[in-house]
C-alpha cells in the first residue's frame, strides 16, 4: 500500500494528521470512528475498523494494520523509534505491525510489537515493545506481555506478567473468526449511522 493508492477519504469526526512528511493511508472501505486520532506513518487495510476514541500514532516509526482487523474503543497503538541502545532496541526500532483478521479488545495498549494474522488481544491487555503474538494465539483480558516475549501459535497467555496457560481448542479459534466477521459487519452499520448523522 502506498500513499498514492487511495484518495484521502473522509472520516467525519476523526483526526487524520500528517506528521514528518508522512500522512496516514487508509483504505476507503475501512471504518474510522469519530474521536479517533491517527497520526503519521500509519496504513490501515481493507474493511479494518478503528473504533471510537482510539489513538494510533506513527510518529517515530511505522504502524501497519491489515485487512479486516479491528481495534476496539479506547485502544492506543504506538511504536518505538530507531536506535542502538543498551536496552536492546534494534537499529530500526520497533514498528507496530498488525496483520489481517486481528481482534484487539477495548482499552488495549499495543506498543512496538507484532500481532500476526488472526491474533487476539483481550480487553485492557498490554503488549510491550519487541513482543510477538503469533497467528491464532490469544493474550487474555488484562494481561501484560513484557518486552520481547512471544505468544506462540494457538497458545493462551494470561496474567501480569503474562505466562503460558494452555493451548487453544478449535472452538476458541472458531469464536475468534466469528468475532472478526461480526466486527466487519458491525463497522459497516456504524459507518452508515455516522453518515446518516451528517458527520
Amino acid at each position: 500500500m502506498a500513499a498514492t493508492d487511495y484518495p484521502a477519504p473522509d472520516f467525519p469526526g476523526a483526526s487524520i494528521i500528517p506528521f514528518n512528511g508522512k500522512a496516514p493511508v487508509i483504505h476507503p472501505s475501512a471504518f474510522i470512528a469519530p474521536g479517533c486520532r491517527i497520526i503519521g506513518d500509519v496504513e490501515i487495510g481493507e474493511d479494518a475498523s478503528i473504533w471510537y476514541n482510539c489513538v494510533i500514532r506513527g510518529d517515530v516509526n511505522r504502524v501497519r494494520i491489515g485487512a479486516r482487523s479491528n481495534v476496539q474503543d479506547g485502544t492506543v497503538i504506538h511504536c518505538d523509534s530507531p536506535g542502538d541502545r543498551a536496552d536492546g532496541r534494534p537499529a530500526d526500532g520497533w514498528p507496530a505491525i498488525i496483520g489481517d483478521d486481528v481482534l484487539i479488545g477495548h482499552m488495549a495498549m499495543i506498543h512496538g510489537c507484532v500481532l500476526q494474522d488472526r491474533a487476539f488481544v483481550g480487553l485492557g491487555a498490554i503488549v510491550m515493545s519487541g513482543c510477538t503474538v503469533e497467528s491464532d494465539a490469544m493474550l487474555a483480558a488484562g494481561a501484560l506481555l513484557s518486552p520481547g516475549k512471544t505468544v506462540l501459535h494457538r497458545q493462551l497467555w494470561a496474567g501480569r506478567p503474562a505466562k503460558y496457560m494452555r493451548d487453544l481448542p478449535d472452538a476458541a479459534l472458531i469464536d475468534m473468526r466469528e468475532g472478526v466477521d461480526h466486527y466487519v459487519h458491525n463497522a459497516k452499520a456504524h459507518k452508515g449511522a455516522v453518515r446518516a448523522m451528517g458527520g
